[in-house]
């Protein structure tokens, strides 16, 4: 069962929540409320989200100040943030959003269709990522086992050929995936979209380096992986 993405929704007024929610049900993920910036920040400390919908006016701690906050924490400061605001101050107030940490900047009232389309990109980003992680940590387990086996201290040649075989596969529909997903952002996609898809190729080619380097003939199937980072 494939586990469902987070969005986290941003806003001091519950009826702006509440039309979000109706937007992005279609999208079939978890949708977590934040009523504040505070409230948003100790949300982030422990759950992982795929995007961030952030309101712009908010008392206390705004929009601004709370992107700040998220932009400044290492585990949360690759998180696509998205702003939403009610008011339109022109250019400048636009830059302040992007130099903020924002990929996107949209004013309401907003076209629902446009957001949901700009949300599910960037959850598509994320589950990729997420199954990403998941062929390196399989891949990091092989090369542990190698190391460590109970047995002779070497995984049969059989068993690791199989190992292998499944994890090129599985590799190989992230690949497609993302290569489809790259196409379709070439069409119609701003710039942040595009570049996180091309940093997600760039550790897809890292790990199918790692895994050509595990196979027979191709040197030490004991050596470090590359970085994913």
């Amino acid at each position: 069962m494939v586990q469902k993405a987070k969005i986290l929704l941003v806003d001091d007024r519950p009826e702006n929540l509440l039309a979000l929610e109706a937007i992005l049900s279609a999208l079939d993920q978890t949708l977590v409320r934040a009523s504040s910036g505070e409230e948003a920040l100790k949300a982030l400390l422990t759950d992982d989200f795929a995007v961030i919908l952030l309101d712009v006016q908010m008392p206390g701690m705004d929009g601004f100040e709370t992107a700040a906050h998220i932009k400044r924490r290492e585990r949360t400061r690759d998180i696509p943030i998205i702003f939403l605001t009610a008011i339109n101050h022109g250019p400048h107030h636009t830059f302040r959003g992007y130099a903020a940490g924002a990929v996107d900047y949209i004013s309401k009232p907003f076209d629902p269709w446009v957001l949901r389309a700009k949300v599910s990109v960037f959850v598509e980003l994320y589950m990729k990522n997420c199954q990403l992680r998941e062929q390196a940590a399989l891949l990091r387990l092989q090369l542990e086992n190698g190391g460590h086996s109970g047995r002779t201290g070497a995984v049969e040649p059989q068993e690791s050929a199989g190992l292998l075989a499944e994890l090129s596969a599985r590799l190989a529909a992230v690949e497609e995936q993302a290569e489809a997903l790259s196409k379709q952002l070439d069409e119609s996609a701003d710039a942040a979209a595009v570049a996180t898809a091309a940093h997600l190729e760039r550790k897809l080619t890292g790990l199918r380096r790692a895994l050509d380097a595990l196979e027979p003939g191709a040197g030490s199937a004991t050596g470090p992986v590359p970085s994913q980072g």
